[in-house]
C-alpha cells in the first residue's frame, strides 16, 4: 500500500460533511423546540434556517477559501444553494412523516427519523453548489 499525497477535495468534503452534521444537530434540535409551538411542517422550515446559519459559519471558517465577497452577499448565494435544500428537506421529512411512515404502520420516533432522513438529503448537491457558486472566488 502507497501512501500518497494527501487529497484536498476529499479533505474539503470530508470537513463539508462535518461541519454539515453540526448543522443538521443543530437544525434538529431547533425543529424538536420550535414544534413545540408550530406544526411540523412550519418547524421544519423555521429549523432548517437555524441550521443554515450555522452551516454557513462554520463552512466559511472552517470548509472553503474566502470568497473575496461580501458577507453579505455569500449568505445570500449560500441561501440561494439551500433554497433547493430546504426544498428537497421539506418533501423528504414531510413525505416521510407524513405519507411513507403512516402507511407502513412505523411509528417509532417517525418524525425525528423523517427530519434526519430530510436533512441528510441535500448534502452532495449542496456542497457543490456551495463549492462553485456560494464560496466561488470573485474577480473584481
Amino acid at each position: 500500500m502507497t501512501v500518497g499525497k494527501p487529497n484536498p477535495a476529499k479533505r474539503q468534503f470530508v470537513l463539508f460533511l462535518i461541519t454539515g452534521g453540526i448543522a443538521a444537530l443543530v437544525n434538529l434540535g431547533a425543529r424538536i423546540v420550535f414544534n413545540l409551538v408550530v406544526s411540523f411542517e412550519i418547524a421544519v422550515i423555521i429549523a432548517y434556517l437555524c441550521g443554515m446559519t450555522t452551516a454557513y459559519g462554520l463552512a466559511r471558517l472552517l470548509v472553503f477559501e474566502r470568497s473575496n465577497r461580501a458577507i453579505r452577499d455569500e449568505y445570500t448565494r449560500f441561501a440561494l444553494v439551500n433554497l433547493i435544500g430546504v426544498i428537497q428537506v421539506w418533501i423528504v421529512s414531510v413525505g416521510l412523516a407524513e405519507g411513507l411512515f403512516p402507511v407502513l404502520g412505523f411509528t417509532w420516533h417517525s418524525y425525528a427519523l423523517a427530519h434526519l432522513t430530510g436533512i441528510t438529503v441535500p448534502a452532495f448537491t449542496s456542497y457543490i453548489g456551495h463549492k462553485r457558486f456560494s464560496f466561488a472566488q470573485h474577480r473584481s
